[in-house]
């Protein structure tokens, strides 16, 4: 399944501000904050639209549990389907040029064997002989450990969004980072009313850093 262009991203977002309108009001207010607020709306949208593929999880459930998310999807471990619930709260972020690091933690984490599987990794679940309570735990123990995941204990895990290949080997993107990160940075990512605000954090005293990369 081919992605959407930006112009059709363009004619949804048109769409839905004319079905909520309230978001312009919204939007205004944030800005004058130093917060932009995404509805899940959109986030919804994007992952039925991008999560395409047979590895890709399904019947994705985002929902806001202030101050974090609370998600649920269908994955195939290894042969078994699993329905999977947790909830997701964003404690630290550490952006810069050479890194984009976020600790979260997870909470409330739930695997369901789906289907009457008979395989290893039913049977460990339906043992019970994981502690979910510490899901950072059994990620650290993955055998093919993802290189975005950089640190994983008890029930937080850091990831290092600059490991990503198309980050990291997209110069558009260091630029922007160069830019921006000397005067303008997150300082938190939090929900509220259905909504992620991303809280900004202005730092006028790198002006001049920023002046320097920009004219580089």
């Amino acid at each position: 399944m081919p992605k959407p262009s930006p112009k059709v991203l363009l004619n949804v977002a048109t769409n839905y501000l004319k079905v909520h309108p309230e978001e312009i009001l919204r939007v205004v207010k944030g800005a004058l904050g130093l917060r932009v607020g995404v509805p899940l709306d959109a986030l919804r949208y994007l992952v039925a639209e991008f999560a395409v593929g047979k590895k890709a999880p399904t019947d994705v459930v985002i929902e806001a549990v202030a101050p974090g998310l609370r998600v649920g999807l269908t994955v195939d471990a290894m042969g078994t389907m699993l329905r999977v619930r947790l909830s997701l709260f964003v404690e630290e972020l550490d952006i810069s040029v050479d890194k984009i690091l976020v600790t979260a933690r997870i909470a409330d984490m739930s695997l369901d064997v789906l289907g009457g599987a008979d395989s290893p990794v039913a049977g460990l679940i339906k043992s019970g002989a994981l502690d979910l309570s510490k899901p950072g735990n059994l990620v650290a123990y993955m055998p093919k450990r993802p290189d975005v995941l950089v640190d994983a204990k008890d029930d937080r895990v850091v990831l290092d969004l600059m490991k990503v290949p198309k980050i990291a080997n997209n110069p558009k993107a260091r630029r922007v980072l160069e830019v921006l990160t000397p005067v303008l940075n997150i300082a938190a990512i939090r929900t509220r009313d259905d909504h992620l605000d991303v809280h900004l954090r202005a730092t006028p005293s790198g002006i001049g850093a920023a002046a320097r990369a920009v004219s580089r």
